[in-house]
């Protein structure tokens, strides 16, 4: 199963000035695979060592940081000798052993020939918590489920993926029926690496189905095992309102309906959990599409997704038969699988930051406002073939932007303020470069 994420880390391992470095994402995203993967194939040797419920690596890191007595350890736990120049050592679930996420930093400081990687599913809940970080002394990247490209590689589609990358819009519309249907399969079935390489060999979408409630299961299962009592049923309450949230003509989340008077000043602390854990994107309204999006930020005004598309119809009860009645899947309750759609893809690229914009009056939204190194692009997403474009065209000529993005079911088509992109080859905004 081939991942993109493995040419950057790649080009961290050639880094001559790198440093430890730090996978984040959700569970059940690839993280372990992952690293081992890259470890298999660009290292001689791989030692992988997992801090969950490891009392022995408990017990190395409980002392004084020395280096070569971490890696003599090490290099027992692994069975082999440790080199720096042909061996990638692995923490996973660093965030059980809170003084091995530390030991990074002396690593960086004493011993930067060593390659480490770390990850952990709930890292980012543990530094929330106050876990001890080695600030400035490491990298970072974010692992995603699968977008729609690597969904097509896995499915053996390696050409059509290819093709998506190229650009070569005559070629990629004459191949539209067929990328339709695959997209129809990825709403379903979504980018979770256990639930698409169920599908990969079995082609059974009970299968898939099974292993997403399973998921949604363990999930569930992680808010009773990792978070605060006081607010486990709060977390449970809030990720299970997402679908109806997304089901609404105007998708900002309402915590009325969450239940019936409910305040957000007693969901927050739920709210940072599950975003934390990276089970739930935060899109925030910004009031004014300016440089840099971030300061223009309306805190109270956000949308919420959740981590995968196949996750969210399974949370939905999304019946299978949808997928052959024509292209009523992507408009599936008013669009949200879409608009789920779109943000998963957008999420791929860490250059992306992504908002969303409305008219004070209510009259006019954006789905998406993007902020990329160079511009800030408006992106309007259309679950139908409707090629109107009102709000897009009004927000447009209001704030003088350079270039538009209308994602819909239609044809790749260019105009003068616009570019209308369809729904499956939205890999990336490389093209407006």
């Amino acid at each position: 199963m081939y991942r993109k994420l493995i040419e950057q880390l790649k080009s961290w391992k050639e880094d001559p000035e790198r440093k430890p470095l730090i996978i984040r994402g959700a569970r059940q995203v690839g993280k372990t695979w992952l690293m081992k993967e890259f470890g298999a194939s660009c290292y001689e040797k791989c030692a992988y060592i997992s801090m969950d419920e490891n009392e022995v690596m408990e017990a190395v890191f409980r002392d004084a940081f020395d280096i070569d007595r971490i890696v003599g350890a090490l290099q027992i736990e692994a069975g082999f000798r440790i080199e720096p120049e042909n061996t990638l050592i692995i923490f996973d679930e660093v965030q059980e052993i809170p003084r091995a996420l530390k030991s990074l930093k002396y690593f960086y400081e004493n011993a930067p020939q060593y390659h480490i990687i770390a990850a952990g599913s709930l890292l980012g809940v543990a530094l929330h918590e106050g876990t001890s970080f080695p600030v400035g002394k490491v990298d970072f990247c974010d692992l995603y489920p699968l977008d729609y490209e690597e969904f097509l590689s896995a499915l053996d589609e390696e050409g059509m993926s290819g093709l998506l990358r190229s650009k070569d819009w005559p070629l990629i519309t004459s191949f539209k029926s067929r990328y339709m249907d695959y997209l129809k399969l990825y709403y379903y079935i979504g980018g979770m690496p256990e639930a698409v390489a169920s599908y990969v060999k079995n082609r059974d979408l009970k299968k898939v189905r099974s292993i997403q409630n399973r998921l949604l299961a363990a999930y569930e299962n992680d808010f009773s095992k990792h978070a605060p009592s006081e607010i486990v049923t709060r977390i449970r309450m809030l990720w299970q309102s997402i679908p109806t949230q997304l089901a609404r003509e105007n998708k900002k989340f309402i915590y009325g309906l969450i239940r019936e008077g409910a305040r957000a000043r007693e969901y927050e602390v739920a709210l940072t959990w599950l975003t934390d854990c990276g089970l739930a994107y935060k899109v925030n309204r910004i009031k004014k599409p300016d440089y840099p999006l971030r300061a223009y930020q309306d805190f109270q005004a956000f949308k919420l997704f959740v981590v995968d598309i196949g996750l969210l119809g399974a949370m939905s009860r999304l019946n299978a038969k949808i997928i052959l009645e024509g292209n009523r899947l992507f408009e599936e309750f008013k669009g949200a699988l879409t608009e789920q759609y779109v943000l998963q893809q957008l999420k791929t690229d860490p250059e992306n930051d992504i908002f969303y914009w409305t008219a004070e009056n209510g009259t006019a939204e954006i789905d998406f406002l993007v902020q990329t190194e160079e511009d800030i692009i408006p992106i309007e997403v259309k679950a139908e073939e409707n090629l109107q474009a009102k709000s897009l065209k009004l927000f447009s000529r209001k704030y003088s932007v350079g270039k538009a993005v209308r994602i819909s079911m239609s044809d790749y088509r260019e105009q003068d303020w616009m570019v209308n992109l369809p729904l499956y080859a939205m890999g990336d905004l490389d093209f407006m470069a």
